[in-house]
């Protein structure tokens, strides 16, 4: 009897180093996670991209888009209606219902809903976005995103209070994230051109979200995400993410170069992600 009880035991105690040995594993996949950041940085980008599609839709059109290297969103499967006779003014930038393979290699469907009342480089001007059934890359895109200019700040360039109450319905069922921000963009280069290929921007402020599985989390630009119209990518700039009990994230864009790849560092590791 006491032999079973000794066996029992063992099997017992055998039983909980195998389940904790289990939880630390997990433990340790969940710390070391990083499609928190994923997550950011792909909401960061769909939102970051309505402004720029907007204002190449205005400057160029829709149906008969001029042939040139300065447009990097719109193709001629997205067509763009312009009124300006109510106030504030509207444009409807619509993709269509079949997805729409966009200059900048995303695909796109639905409709994006501007109303504005004024220039973009006009002080004081407010622009509205608004979306309809608008995909990217099969992600359902709600919410709004409102931006107003500022005139111009202690750098003597233009700068732009930037919100967004944002809902994305992940693709494949991948549920729902919500994306909140409340950021500066302050206009930097390419000011004196009539193109937006060499527009530069330096972007600061603060985020915060809940993810599909309900975790919440914060986030806060450390170093200036620098934003080149042309690239679809963010080039440079760091924030600091923090998720609801889990350990603070750093989040590198990397140093200029245009490119997909940044990094996360978690817990003194270091981890690579490719953006979408």
């Amino acid at each position: 009897m006491k032999k079973l009880n000794s066996i029992m035991i063992l099997a017992l105690i055998a039983g909980i180093i195998s389940f904790t040995s289990a939880c630390k594993k997990e433990d340790n996949k969940t710390i070391d996670d990083t499609s928190l950041s994923s997550d950011d940085a792909m909401a960061e980008s769909i939102y970051e991209d309505i402004s720029n599609i907007a204002d190449e839709a205005y400057e160029n059109g829709g149906n008969n888009l001029k042939s040139t290297d300065d447009i990097m969103y719109l193709n001629n499967c997205a067509t763009v209606t312009l009124d300006t006779t109510v106030t504030p003014r509207t444009m409807t930038i619509d993709f269509g219902e079949e997805n729409c393979l966009c200059r900048d290699g995303r695909y796109r469907r639905g409709k994006i809903l501007v109303s504005f009342t004024g220039r973009y480089r006009q002080p004081g001007t407010v622009i509205t976005h608004g979306f309809d059934q608008y995909f990217v890359n099969d992600n359902q895109v709600d919410g709004s995103k409102v931006v107003t200019n500022m005139g111009l700040n202690e750098n003597n360039n233009l700068y732009y209070d930037v919100e967004v109450l944002g809902i994305i319905h992940k693709a494949n069922d991948g549920g729902t994230l919500t994306w909140n921000s409340s950021r500066e963009r302050e206009w930097v280069e390419g000011v004196s051109t009539r193109f937006r290929r060499d527009d530069v921007y330096l972007i600061t402020g603060n985020t915060e979200g809940i993810r599909p599985n309900g975790q919440t989390w914060e986030r806060e630009i450390i170093s200036p995400l620098r934003i080149e119209i042309g690239c679809k990518w963010i080039v440079s700039g760091t924030m600091e993410i923090r998720p609801e009990g889990l350990p603070v994230r750093i989040l590198d864009y990397g140093t200029g170069d245009c490119d997909n790849i940044a990094t996360v560092l978690v817990n003194g590791v270091t981890y690579t992600i490719f953006l979408p």
